[in-house]
């Protein structure tokens, strides 16, 4: 009996790493076909487009970066070197093959991101806050692997941003000084071509600048 493809219901019930891993390396191979292309999936380029255009630049780390979507969009801009960080091994095996990468880092965000700190010179996140995924709780993990005034542009899912407490966690990160020039665009996720639930959700994305 073959095995049914993961879709973003699945995704959008993970509860735990393991539960990650283990959907992603099903998903890994025909992600980009079956969601990202079938789905009209706008969100990766409008992250891309959004970080440069508040004046962006590289080294840039791609949070949650899967399969490298949003790596592709920030090269196809001129924003590079770019590294990717992911918890599955299999979508960064993807994201390789694309070719615009600098490094890949496997790394479970929950536990930090295994490199100096200070490291990047802006930061970038599609489709990683949202649900079953990400909350608020590893903003400080972002923020520590960036060099001072790098940018940020995180996609968090519309629904999900009030939730998860995202609006509290970003209020608590201005008054304390460590971020500025917080804006949150709204935008669509999918194009017109998308189907099904969640054909019309939106995203708000976080850009801000490190303080």
């Amino acid at each position: 009996m073959k095995k049914q493809t993961p879709g973003l219901s699945d995704a959008y019930a993970l509860s735990t790493p393991e539960h990650s891993r283990r959907l992603y390396a099903d998903w890994a191979g025909t992600y980009d076909q079956d969601f990202a292309a079938g789905q009209n999936y706008l969100l990766p380029g409008l992250t891309a487009k959004a970080f440069a255009a508040a004046g962006g630049t590289g080294p840039v780390l791609d949070v949650g970066a899967g399969t490298g979507l949003c790596g592709q969009a920030l090269r196809a801009l001129g924003v590079e070197p770019v590294d990717a960080t992911d918890i599955s091994a299999a979508m960064l095996a993807e994201a390789l093959r694309k070719d615009v990468y600098r490094d890949v880092i496997e790394a479970n965000l929950l536990e930090g991101i295994p490199v100096p700190r200070g490291s990047y010179r802006g930061v970038v996140s599609s489709g990683t806050f949202t649900h079953g995924h990400l909350g608020p709780e590893v903003l400080p993990a972002l923020l520590r692997v960036a060099a001072p005034d790098a940018w940020f542009a995180l996609s968090v899912n519309s629904r999900f941003y009030g939730k998860a407490g995202f609006a509290a966690a970003f209020e608590r990160l201005r008054r304390g000084q460590w971020i500025k020039h917080l804006t949150l665009p709204e935008t669509r996720i999918y194009g017109p071509r998308a189907t099904g639930t969640h054909k019309d959700d939106t995203a708000l994305i976080a850009v801000f600048q490190k303080v």
